[in-house]
């Protein structure tokens, strides 16, 4: 069974101290995803302190992009150092991992659409590689270079591989009620419309709202938890918040 696992920019980067690892947390998510027993396993990581600052000073999102090659590639050097980060740690803990940067596989329509080929990805695992995708800049039809979010990567890829669990590790424990407790099932984006906002305009922001509507669109289980919660989830455990349509 193929397994997504996404590690959220905040929690393994310090977000603010500019490009800097946190190096311990890292070193502790790296082990417990080497202890694992998953069979197939992709990773992606966010951007938090590395790949954000260099897409803002750029003025470059998800919406507004840039045909200032020296921007694009500003934004891809701080990822590709995240990422090396990121894979040097897993290797350390002996997960046998090897980067995949978006920019060079990808790109986007005109309309927006997402075009990532993930015949690479089903390579890597058949030869018992774990591949470690990362947020990225994007070349997209007509607007130059934009950006693609981790969340959305982890969406593409377990639909393209027909992943069996998807798992987010974010700084939070989960998804969180109005009261601010952990949400323990969400089956219906309505269920906490009241808590996430309920307009279109908040799923600009990228946030929370926009990770629960497409992991309700998944067809697999999908988790959001914080970084203690990781063992469980890789573990076949439910952890923090499962989102299932």
């Amino acid at each position: 069974m193929t397994v997504v696992v996404k590690l959220g920019g905040s929690v393994v980067t310090e977000k603010d101290q500019p490009e800097t690892v946190a190096e311990d947390r890292l070193a502790d998510l790296a082990g417990a995803l080497g202890d694992a027993a998953v069979s197939d396993l992709v990773v992606v990581h966010g951007g938090g302190s590395f790949g954000h600052p260099h897409a803002a000073e750029h003025g470059i999102s998800r919406s507004e992009g840039s045909r200032d090659a020296a921007a694009a590639r500003d934004v891809a050097a701080a990822m590709e150092e995240l990422n090396a980060a990121v894979v040097g740690a897993l290797a350390a803990a002996g997960v046998p991992a090897v980067p995949v940067h978006p920019f060079s596989a990808g790109y986007r329509t005109a309309d927006g659409d997402l075009r990532l080929p993930t015949g690479q990805l089903a390579a890597m695992l058949d030869e018992g590689f774990v591949p470690v995708l990362h947020g990225d800049v994007l070349t997209q039809v007509g607007k130059g270079a934009t950006i693609v979010s981790g969340d959305e990567l982890v969406t593409h890829v377990a639909e393209e591989l027909g992943a069996g669990r998807v798992g987010l590790c974010s700084t939070v424990p989960g998804v969180l009620d109005e009261s601010g407790d952990v949400v323990p099932e969400i089956t219906d984006y309505e269920d906490v419309a009241a808590a996430l906002g309920g307009s279109d305009a908040t799923d600009v922001t990228g946030g929370m709202a926009a990770k629960v509507r497409a992991l309700l669109a998944l067809g697999a289980p999908a988790f959001v938890f914080g970084p203690d919660a990781l063992p469980a989830f890789l573990a076949g455990e439910d952890a923090g918040t499962r989102i299932e349509g």
